[in-house]
């Protein structure tokens, strides 16, 4: 009887401020993606707004998808099927790798190709595994409070799925995921010596990954002193450090960016931020800061409210998807400004690429339907009183 009320959301327990940030940064997504792909798309493809119509395309879909898991996936049965997460994370991984299926860009397999879409491998696992890692700590959050073992077995799972990743590789996805897991177990309350101690670890293994390939070594350099081989392994980030230059307060206005005009690689999609700022100038570039921060506090909070409730499974769900957006926005933000090393990770709702909107749209679904179900389950226990 309660999984049955619980189907039939209406939207009275819809978190509204943060649907509606959520739109925003969508529609600020569509008009960039649009002005940062004009020229590259007419010159490459012969129709300038060949990426914008397939964003705007992406973005219907994705709102089609956050609707039907907003009113028909109850978050109790995802929770009842969290052991099927793990094999649909690895199935994907391992088709990234199967021959007719995969597509390889700039030397790295990660998508998985399939009539009329195409699909981000790691965008898959970042969401089966907040599903699965979600119900693992709202079943054993007294275990992780007192048994290692209990901290290590879902590290080990952790460990196997970014060796495919970086197989592939997408270094940055494992960054996201490491960063994600670590923020959850982090918040289920393992005792901090016990997470210091693994956190060392994964820091050192961390650089050793970073330094046993050579164009990571490239990236680093280049990351130091990008201007030592600006036109080099340094091009990247020099361009997009131009294009924030250019900017200064208010902008050279929306549309005339000259870094897109094939100056700056990956325009409409990793450094897509880069040609906001310097059409749109400091402000505006704040502006959007400023609506992941108001995105990034909504999501926590609600995940604070619903644990304080008692309802983990649904909390630490929604930890999870905060740890995946906050991580992503701020490692593509500081990649963008010369903050960190050069990534290949997109802006949530913003840069262009339909399985990273896809699955953003759905972790948004999830968010909004944890909330949607506590209030309603709050309304019928005063309705019993």
């Amino acid at each position: 009887m309660a999984d049955r009320m619980i189907l039939r959301l209406d939207n009275r327990g819809l978190d509204k401020p943060l649907l509606w940030t959520t739109i925003v940064l969508c529609l600020a997504g569509l008009v960039m993606v649009t002005s940062a792909s004009l020229q590259i798309a007419e010159t490459n493809l012969g129709d300038p707004f060949y990426y914008a119509t397939r964003h705007g395309a992406y973005l219907l879909l994705g709102l089609l998808v956050g609707g039907v898991v907003y009113y028909g996936v109850p978050l109790a049965l995802l929770e009842r099927l969290r052991f099927v997460m793990l094999p649909v994370a690895l199935a994907a991984l391992v088709l990234v790798f199967v021959p007719g299926l995969s597509r390889t860009v700039n030397g790295s397999t990660r998508w998985i190709a399939l009539p009329g879409l195409t699909v981000q491998a790691s965008e898959i696992v970042k969401l089966c595994f907040v599903l699965y890692l979600a119900g693992y700590i709202a079943e054993r959050k007294g275990a992780l409070e007192t048994q290692w073992k209990a901290f290590l077995m879902p590290l080990g799972l952790l460990g196997v799925l970014m060796v495919f990743l970086l197989l592939e590789p997408d270094f940055g996805a494992v960054v996201v995921l490491g960063i994600t897991a670590m923020g959850m177990l982090f918040l289920s309350g393992v005792p901090t010596l016990r997470f210091l101690l693994i956190g060392l670890v994964a820091v050192g293994l961390a650089g050793l990954i970073a330094v046993a390939e050579p164009y990571r070594v490239a990236r680093l350099m280049a990351f130091t002193d990008p201007w030592a081989d600006q036109f080099g392994s340094g091009y990247q980030l020099t361009q997009s450090l131009i294009a924030f230059g250019r900017g200064h307060w208010f902008g050279v206005g929306l549309g005339n960016s000259v870094q897109k005009l094939f100056y700056l690689p990956e325009a409409h999609t990793d450094f897509v931020y880069a040609v906001m700022g310097e059409e749109l100038g400091l402000l505006g570039n704040v502006a959007l800061i400023g609506g992941f921060i108001l995105l990034g506090w909504r999501v926590f909070r609600l995940g604070h409210s619903l644990e304080e409730r008692g309802l983990l499974y649904h909390a630490y769900l929604v930890y999870g998807c905060a740890f995946v957006f906050c991580s992503q926005a701020f490692i593509n933000l500081g990649v963008n400004m010369g903050l960190l090393p050069t990534k290949g990770l997109t802006l949530p709702f913003i840069s262009y690429g339909g399985s990273s909107l896809l699955i953003s749209a759905a972790m948004i679904g999830l968010v909004l339907r944890a909330g949607a179900e506590a209030e309603h389950l709050k309304a019928r226990g005063r309705a019993r009183k």
